[in-house]
């Protein structure tokens, strides 16, 4: 039996040697074009193949983003942009429009093809239909339930893969193609630009009394009546695997590094356990009480066990949950003196209980005794992002490793 995959987000360069440190199989990542997420830092061809070849020495592979619905105008530089994505090393390429599909095969044919959420595949006869076309993969929209997947699979060729997001954002509108965006902010979603007017606070107005704002519901401050609870599939691996998929896809190439290895970790744990236990397998507590120890909305099940009622949206705030602070990154640990050098994310003070993550669901928890500066002096207090200090760790940690601490009240 093979596997499931892990896919994480790496909304640049830095966020992919995460993911795939902290356990990903397969990272999806954008260009500096044809991509959704034009405000994450995305890829230059150079980054492109740093992070490929960053991938495959570890055996894990680099799926691209082109998907885009695109107009006019973006079709004139796909060719020229297909053409030098041919000559890397990429797994796939992610897409959305027929169009884009015919220039796929015409010049870069040698690339394998990942049909997005964007196309709103919903039944086994349009994956039938893609598989047709070519597209090895189909990752499907966020509107299914854990038995139509089922039915999908067991009505599709077995070589064509399924894929669904199992963590993250969700969209108020079908599969992400929302127009909101674009008539809220002049910004087109469904070009990379979503400005994510759905979390904004609304009120509503009724045509013969204006000015007379009325909550749609029960709340003075407004109401957030598009807005979503974030995916959260973590306490049903066994399900998802079952259904018939095989890759598990985490949202968020906008998020922090942070963010991706710690879901990450999480997801690959849940997994591996799986696999490993079998009729044992047993759910943690512990995973959901970790994935909320990053900036979050609460959790739901989205679709997957029939069409979400009210509680999978928020009414009463667009508000994060965000209770640790990220506050650094380990660069390098000398063993003979147990200080590690630290680049900081976060203010933090000499005497802070924090907690530090790694590979493998590693966590240490421990008090900062100890905090130099870059000259070797003893300082109280780290109050710059990106500088540079020593700590003192009680035990031994490894680059990569990361620091957070449960968020203080001021």
């Amino acid at each position: 039996m093979n596997k499931v995959e892990l896919l994480a987000p790496a909304g640049d360069l830095e966020k992919l040697r995460y993911a795939i440190i902290y356990g990903a199989d397969a990272v999806y990542i954008g260009g500096q074009t044809f991509g959704l997420r034009t405000s994450a830092k995305n890829f230059s061809f150079e980054e492109m193949n740093e992070g490929i070849k960053f991938a495959h020495d570890r055996g894990k592979k680099v799926y691209v983003t082109l998907n885009i619905i695109p107009h006019n105008d973006d079709l004139r530089q796909l060719p020229e942009y297909l053409k030098k994505l041919s000559t890397m090393d990429i797994d796939a390429v992610i897409l959305s429009d027929p169009g884009v599909l015919m220039y796929v095969r015409e010049h870069a044919p040698n690339l394998e093809i990942h049909l997005s959420t964007q196309a709103n595949n919903t039944n086994f006869m349009s994956a039938n239909f893609w598989y047709k076309q070519g597209v090895k993969r189909i990752i499907l929209a966020r509107e299914l339930s854990l038995k139509e997947i089922s039915e999908i699979r067991k009505n599709t060729p077995e070589d064509l893969e399924l894929e669904a997001f199992i963590h993250g954002a969700m969209c108020i509108s079908y599969s992400g193609r929302c127009l909101l965006s674009s008539y809220m902010a002049n910004r087109d979603s469904n070009r990379g630009e979503c400005a994510h007017p759905c979390r904004w606070k609304y009120y509503l107005v009724e045509e013969k009394r204006p000015g007379e704002y009325i909550p749609v519901f029960e709340d003075e401050k407004g109401t957030y009546f598009f807005n979503s609870k974030d995916l959260c599939m973590v306490n049903y691996i066994p399900e998802l695997i079952k259904a018939g998929l095989g890759s598990l896809k985490i949202e968020g190439r906008m998020k922090s590094i942070y963010y991706v290895a710690n879901t990450v970790r999480v997801y690959r744990k849940a997994i591996d356990d799986y696999y490993k236990l079998g009729e044992n397998y047993k759910i943690d507590s512990e995973w959901i009480e970790e994935l909320g120890k990053v900036s979050h909305r609460k959790f739901t099940t989205g679709f997957y066990f029939g069409k979400p009622n009210e509680e999978a949206q928020l009414y009463a705030s667009s508000s994060y949950i965000r209770d640790y602070d990220f506050l650094g990154i380990v660069l390098d640990y000398d063993e003979s003196t147990g200080y590690a050098t630290i680049e900081q994310r976060n203010r933090m003070f000499k005497g802070d209980f924090i907690e530090i993550i790694g590979p493998d669901y590693k966590l240490i928890k421990q008090k900062i005794n100890v905090m130099l500066d870059d000259k070797g002096h003893e300082i109280d207090v780290a109050p710059h992002a990106q500088q540079k200090i020593k700590i003192l760790m009680d035990k031994p940690v490894d680059k990569y490793f990361i620091l957070r601490r449960k968020r203080k009240d001021d």
